[in-house]
């Protein structure tokens, strides 16, 4: 058995600094609980902008707008960077797996991504969103079939899957095949309907689901936030719902709404295999000959820098 913690917490807006400290209390808490696992919510360190519609009608952007891409873009991390290495020596000190959403700045690109930090303090591997949803794909770039990991954590193998990527079949079967026994599901979707798909996914996959959402205010986020709804300042931009299900489908933490809390459960790994007896949908469930899944997991670089290859001349 093994206790995983969900950290139902609010990102300190667009300061990546703060947010860090306020996840290092969290993750010595869960610690300290016997947490040997800790899973926080999609875009945690950087800002989930709820509400923002960055001066974006169709066929303009207005100065207001890159005022508040800016804000989003000096707010995010990069994966080498401070935050992540405090983050990362927290973890180390504290012997607990961290999956951290963040907003990932790479260039003058941003990345909603989640990054898996060991219980040694070393990334074991990152996630960068392949399909931002709606509006995000103004502010956010795609991921490609590189950042797809599986790793190795104290309660299985770990992947994670943000938002709604969770609606996307074969992204989904992807993780299935290659074995995934703790899935990760950072959201900021706090709707009633975001429960019963973590429970799907449980019974799909037969693997434990592990969702983690914020709670935010719009009293959280600064005074000039150009919110295009929840607008007076106890308004609910995020309300939670963070929870736990086991491969039964079976809800085992959680939901929480409308509080920062810290929620825990205990994870078994033989019954992930109990609950295969009837179900593996990348084994004995499959039928290849009829259905078949291809991932791409080359990195895709829009400019390549190498040595000629045609032939000498002179």
């Amino acid at each position: 058995m093994t206790r995983i913690a969900v950290a139902q917490l609010g990102s300190v807006a667009f300061d990546a600094a703060a947010t860090v400290r306020k996840a290092v209390a969290a993750l010595a808490e869960a610690a300290a609980e016997g947490a040997e696992v800790i899973v926080f919510p999609e875009a945690f360190l950087g800002t989930y902008p709820k509400a923002l519609s960055f001066g974006s009608p169709v066929g303009r952007r207005t100065e207001e707008g890159r005022d508040e891409f800016l804000r989003s873009w000096e707010a995010a991390v990069e994966l080498d960077g401070p935050e992540l290495a405090a983050l990362a020596e927290a973890a180390r000190e504290q012997r607990i797996f961290v999956v951290m959403g963040v907003i990932e700045r790479a260039g003058r690109t941003l990345y909603c991504t989640a990054v898996m930090i060991d219980q040694h303090g070393r990334l074991a591997g990152h996630h960068r969103k392949v399909m931002p949803t709606g509006a995000e794909r103004l502010i956010w770039g795609f991921g490609d079939g590189s950042t797809l990991p599986v790793v190795d954590s104290p309660a299985g193998a770990l992947g994670s899957v943000i938002c709604w990527e969770n609606y996307m079949p074969l992204l989904r079967a992807a993780m299935y095949g290659q074995g995934v026994e703790i899935y990760c599901a950072p959201t900021a979707d706090d709707r009633e309907t975001w429960l019963p798909t973590m429970r799907h996914i449980a019974l799909e996959g037969r693997c434990w689901v592990v969702t983690a959402c914020q709670v935010m205010r719009r009293r959280d986020y600064p005074a000039g936030y150009a919110a295009q709804f929840a607008t007076e300042p106890g308004d609910v931009l995020m309300r939670g719902g963070s929870a736990v299900v086991s491969p039964r489908g079976e809800v085992v933490a959680g939901p929480v709404w409308d509080e920062e809390t810290l929620l825990y459960a205990e994870t078994d790994r033989a019954e992930i295999v109990r609950q295969s007896l009837d179900m593996d949908v990348t084994g004995h469930y499959a039928r290849p000959d009829i259905f078949s899944l291809a991932v791409d997991t080359a990195p895709k670089r829009p400019v390549s820098y190498g040595a000629a290859t045609g032939p000498a001349t002179g």
